[in-house]
């Protein structure tokens, strides 16, 4: 790589000079030769950022926000998350920027580090995970793309040639919205009927959606039949009516399909512990192969009992949010599988780490995606590279209507595998139409040309 001169900045590119030895660490702070988690290139010639764009692409998908991340070299990072954007893209912009500006885009462990400890002073859960995780990824496609090698292979390299998907049930409104209006977390929605209606059909149709998706080659996937109870009564109690209503649909499809399929069963976290217990008693006979968050991931000694009580394979999930969380889970068995989504988690790094922990104590992974075509990416490149990892969640309603509207190549699914990633970095590029100054979302933090 050639040598190229440091980017010059004004002050707001950052709280360290990029004149090395002395970098100032904030104001008031005497300036060191050395330091902690240094953000500045230890190299010549190292390739540096030059501007964060982020975009919330609102009449597509309202809870996701888009990045790029620009560097003195050309090569341009893509990263994204869910929920709550324009809470993420304020800490990016009025903070996190401070950090990245005129700095190595390379360092992606120093900033990773970096972001998590001080966010940890007030609690690094929520948007500020997520705003790491976005950043993460976008870094990851950066150092992919200037080793000129999929993420994978940094990862470690392959351990399989194709990734196992299932379908979770969605519909092409699940998350997207047409009325550019965001949803609420977990509720999951029956939809309409039509073309990839599948939660519609599960209900209504249940032997025609399985035949259909068997016709595809995906002998697997998620339901959440349960959550009209918890949303007319709470999650203290269900009906025994409430439970067979939720139950019909999948006793239909064990009794014509027998074990040709398996499907998942979410509960989006609605239930207490003594319906999630009647819940998982009328599973038993149909043989899930996991349930998951029936109970909510915030007391995770009643996740460890439900599982004890219940007797069935239990998913802990993508409601975790930190290695202690994870760790926990473990720990205390309350887990046959551990669930993590790349882009609330920390993003490729944080994921790659989970997986291999999760490894440890022979507990296989799975990737979550109901969000965002990015973060499918980031989990196919995690799978790739982590003999634990089992499943990867695809939700074909978004693949085939809002996603294509966001990246410029689909992830390709056949025989209910995805493919890896093919070409450098994530392997994908998010549409350049939507980084548009004066688009609503919109906003860019860059070093001003001198």
């Amino acid at each position: 790589m050639s040598k190229r001169k440091p980017a010059k900045s004004n002050t707001s590119s950052g709280p360290f000079t990029s004149k090395l030895p002395d970098r100032v660490f904030m104001p008031g702070i005497p300036p060191m030769p050395e330091m902690y988690l240094p953000p500045t290139p230890i190299e010549e010639g190292a390739v540096r950022i030059t501007a964060v764009e982020t975009c919330i692409p609102q009449e597509l998908f309202p809870g996701l926000i888009l990045m790029r991340i620009h560097t003195d070299a050309g090569i341009i990072g893509h990263g994204e998350t869910y929920y709550a954007p324009h809470a993420v893209a304020g800490l990016i912009h009025d903070w996190m920027v401070n950090r990245l500006l005129g700095q190595d885009a390379l360092a992606i462990e120093s900033h990773w580090r970096f972001f998590y400890e001080r966010f940890a002073n007030f609690g690094v859960r929520g948007a500020e995970l997520r705003a790491i995780s976005a950043i993460d990824l976008a870094l990851w496609d950066i150092l992919g793309q200037v080793t000129r090698q999929p993420i994978y292979r940094l990862l470690g390299g392959p351990v399989r040639s194709r990734i196992a998907v299932y379908n979770s049930c969605g519909n092409p409104t699940y998350g997207p919205r047409k009325d550019g209006v965001m949803g609420w977390s977990g509720y999951g929605s029956i939809g309409d009927p039509g073309p990839l209606g599948d939660s519609y059909n599960l209900f209504h149709h249940p032997i025609d959606l399985i035949e259909d998706l068997l016709s595809e080659g995906i002998n697997a996937f998620k339901t959440w039949c349960f959550d009209y109870p918890a949303h007319r009564h709470g999650g203290m109690r269900i009906s025994l009516s409430d439970v067979e209503a939720g139950m019909k649909p999948l006793r239909e499809i064990r009794k014509h399909f027998g074990n040709k399929v398996e499907f998942m069963v979410d509960g989006h976290g609605f239930f207490m512990l003594p319906a999630a217990l009647r819940i998982a008693e009328a599973l038993r006979e149909v043989q899930p192969l996991w349930l998951e968050d029936i109970l909510k991931t915030d007391n995770l000694d009643t996740i460890a009992d439900f599982r004890r009580q219940s007797r069935m394979p239990i998913s802990v999930s993508e409601m975790l949010l930190t290695r202690a969380d994870y760790n926990q889970v473990l720990m205390q068995k309350a887990a046959d599988f551990v669930m993590i989504d790349p882009t609330w988690v920390g993003g490729i790094s944080e994921t790659a780490r989970l997986a291999h922990l999760a490894q440890g104590y022979n507990v296989p992974v799975s990737i979550h995606d109901c969000t965002g075509p990015l973060t499918l990416f980031a989990g196919l490149h995690v799978g790739a590279a982590v003999p634990g990892c089992c499943f990867q969640e695809t939700v074909r309603a978004q693949i085939r209507t809002v996603y294509k509207f966001l990246i410029d190549s689909p992830v390709v699914i056949k025989d209910g595998h995805a493919e890896l990633p093919k070409g450098p970095g994530l392997g994908v590029r998010l549409n350049p139409d939507l980084f548009k100054p004066g688009r609503e979302g919109y906003r860019i933090s860059q070093i001003k040309k001198s």
